[in-house]
């Protein structure tokens, strides 16, 4: 395990884990905390031996929201030279999957950060809201954004305008949250699913990634040629000649990333 000022990160079987680590404040995201993050991500990212990333808070919670008190004395000129939302602009480009396990509080900053992962489980007992509304702001690192793509503008209106809270629950049931467990469940539940991604083949998980994010942003026939484009590329890897004929030999792929 190596600490660092505001996370710690480990990684086990092919799976990086990075754990915000600001327990004082429940884990309030600062910038030094962001840009720790992308920098392990962006690390991982380049590695070999790490297969997939999980972020989480620990046991208790994800975390409460961005620093207000780094942010309270700020204005719109210091924030523009700032630029800090750039930070969270390399969240997009990396490439391997990213694993949200939520237990506890996941609010405003600490959301976006989850609904930037390209998967989230959460605790039963989690709740996820963007309180932003309740200080004169709004959420400024995408928070509008992929909510409103997830549920629909109407639903999103509602939870960015009163500020509410949601459970886990209504979160699965709207497509924000991907598995709910027991909360001592979280974490084990989180590590399960990126172990059984991590054994799959590495270009393919990759390239499907891309295909899906193109999906979002695109018409359906640009995404779909986006789509077919990988697909004839697979079939450059070693790893596609190596699933297929396992298949006909009737065994398990070993595949390399290649």
């Amino acid at each position: 395990m190596v600490s660092k000022e505001t996370i710690k990160t480990w990684t086990e079987a092919g799976v990086g884990v990075i754990q915000l680590d600001r327990p004082k404040v429940l884990n309030a995201l600062n910038r030094k905390m962001v840009t720790e993050i992308l920098e392990t991500m962006e690390a991982w990212d380049r590695d070999d031996d790490v297969a997939v990333m999980i972020v989480t808070g620990g046991p208790r919670v994800f975390a409460a929201g961005a620093d207000i008190d780094e942010m309270a004395e700020d204005d719109a000129i210091s924030l523009e030279l700032l630029n800090q939302f750039a930070e969270w602009d390399r969240l997009a480009w990396v490439k391997k999957p990213i694993i949200a396990a939520v237990n506890g509080y996941c609010l405003g900053g600490a959301f976006e950060l989850a609904l930037s992962c390209d998967l989230i489980v959460a605790a039963e007992n989690a709740q996820f809201g963007f309180p932003e509304i309740n200080l004169g702001v709004m959420p400024g690192a995408g928070g509008t954004v992929r909510l409103t793509k997830l549920m629909g503008r109407a639903k999103a209106l509602e939870w960015l305008w009163t500020g509410d809270y949601m459970t886990a629950e209504f979160a699965k049931a709207n497509g924000v949250v991907n598995r709910t467990v027991a909360p001592e469940l979280v974490f084990e539940e989180a590590m399960k699913l990126a172990q059984k991604i991590a054994k799959q083949a590495p270009l393919s998980v990759r390239m499907i990634k891309e295909a899906v994010n193109k999906s979002v942003d695109h018409s359906v026939y640009e995404a779909m040629q986006f789509e077919r484009k990988n697909f004839y590329m697979l079939f450059a890897s070693e790893d596609q000649k190596e699933g297929m004929r396992a298949f006909v030999e009737k065994r398990k792929p070993q595949f390399k990333g290649k």
